[in-house]
């Protein structure tokens, strides 16, 4: 998950302000307290350790400049009896929910590419509570005043099963990857991908067994990731035999319901290598970066999606027979600045300050039948250098 959605993981307690055996915060007179207590719904009891979460959402003001909104938020881990406090809460209107292991997360409950790539954060984080409502709970916070909540949280579903090779030995410590049927019956990926982070934290055990917990019920497709660096590099095997998420099998679950039978076999054969080198310019040198995407060549869903390394190779392992297309984009390069040659030695040199190269996209059609170490791509440069800003 990136960075700008931290405030909606669970946090250990010992990073926290607000864990039971902290010595109280000295009281702020300009702000207020939250209490409150948070239940199990399936057993009526209080839940325990459980992360609260209290997040402000200032509505937008139409005459403020650019019209931006004001998010904040605050956290707190409940005790024995279910209880939390947070002190100095500033004045104004929130929404709570809690998170506990076994019930509903609000991670796995949305879309978060809902809006598109070109929402804006502020739009964004007013989509998740908004996709999340049924499950808030709101309040208004006074100064020098506690506002007591009660949060109710509900068992989570889960889905179970098994990783096994085709030779029937366990797959161990493999990653998995979900997607949900929507309301508006489109496949949305549960969780968020992004940099380092993984979607789903889950892994394979020693026996090749797994689990997808805090789930909402709903219809959904799972596929197990080779283990690799990225995400959005591994190699998939989903639910049905099959590479590809859209012919994969689905399962349905209901509220706090655990289904089994989740069943992913890995084949060790009918996989290749794709590698080869990106180039740039007549003499063949490699950009400073690029990003290559493999697409399969009917329907253009991504398969995977590499950074080019630094001398301009790549590689996708692993790869199962298809017709593809190998996207490259984003590829730049900036050129060192240079000293102009003076016909008087004592003057000072010009410089030429450095420039930026782009080069434009390119999509090279692949039909993968089995190793290909020599996919060579050469792109051309988008228009005029620009230089370097400072």
């Amino acid at each position: 998950m990136t960075a700008k959605w931290q405030w909606l993981l669970p946090t250990v307690c010992m990073l926290m302000s607000a864990c039971p055996d902290d010595l109280p915060a000295k009281p702020d007179p300009s702000k207020g307290t939250v209490t409150g207590i948070v239940l199990c719904t399936d057993t009526g009891k209080p839940a325990r350790f459980a992360e609260v979460q209290i997040v402000r959402v200032q509505r937008r003001n139409a005459n403020a400049q650019g019209g931006a909104a004001d998010f904040e938020s605050d956290s707190a881990i409940t005790g024995l009896d279910g209880r939390f406090t947070v002190d100095n809460v500033a004045p104004g209107d929130y929404y709570a929910y809690a998170n506990l292991n076994g019930y509903l997360n609000l991670e796995r409950g949305i879309d978060f590419k809902r809006l598109g790539p070109t929402a804006s954060d502020d739009d964004q984080l007013i989509d998740i509570m908004d996709q999340w409502k049924d499950h808030l709970v709101t309040l208004t916070v006074s100064a020098q005043h506690a506002s007591d909540v009660s949060i109710q949280i509900e068992r989570g579903a889960e889905i179970e099963g098994t990783v096994t090779y085709e030779d029937s030995s366990p797959a161990i410590d493999l990653r998995f990857q979900l997607v949900r049927k929507s309301s508006e019956g489109k496949w949305v990926a549960v969780g968020e991908s992004s940099g380092n982070a993984w979607s789903l934290e889950e892994r394979s055990d020693g026996h090749g067994r797994f689990k997808i917990s805090n789930l909402p019920s709903g219809e959904y497709k799972v596929c197990a990731l080779l283990p690799v660096k990225l995400e959005q590099s591994a190699p998939r095997i989903c639910l049905g035999g099959t590479y590809r998420r859209k012919n994969a099998a689905s399962v349905t679950v209901t509220a706090g319901e655990s289904r089994g039978g989740a069943d992913i076999v890995v084949p060790l054969t009918g996989m290749h290598t794709i590698s080869g080198n990106i180039a740039v310019g007549v003499d063949g040198r490699a950009p400073d970066k690029a990003t290559l995407h493999l697409l399969y060549a009917d329907d253009r869903e991504e398969a995977r999606q590499a950074s080019m390394r630094k001398d301009g190779s790549f590689v996708f392992a692993y790869v199962p027979e298809d017709e593809y297309i190998l996207q490259v984009t984003g590829a730049q390069s900036t050129s060192a600045p240079t000293q102009a040659a003076s016909p008087d030695s004592s003057a000072p040199k010009a410089q030429t300050p450095a420039e930026v190269h782009h080069y434009l996209d390119k999509g090279t059609p692949l039909a993968v039948l089995g190793e290909m170490n020599d996919v060579n791509v050469s792109l051309i440069e988008a228009g005029e250098a620009k230089p370097v800003t400072q």
